[in-house]
């Protein structure tokens, strides 16, 4: 679920934010301590699973960080 809202959050900011979608196993991830097996970082800051899960959020979120 997080993927999918975070796939469609790039697509409606498209390169004004930084958007990472990354895997508690990925070499990207190794420097955080994550709790879940998928994990949505933007900008470079791990985004909370409530945010990330819920598409409102997310779109507020995101318009926060490039307003």
């Amino acid at each position: 679920m997080a993927i999918g809202i975070a796939k469609k959050m790039k697509e409606k900011f498209g390169d004004k934010i930084e958007l990472n979608i990354y895997q508690n196993d990925s070499e990207e991830a190794k420097g955080y301590t994550l709790l879940s097996s998928t994990n949505v970082f933007v900008n470079d800051q791990l985004i909370s699973r409530e945010i990330a899960l819920d598409k409102e959020n997310m779109y507020d979120f995101l318009n926060n960080i490039i307003n």
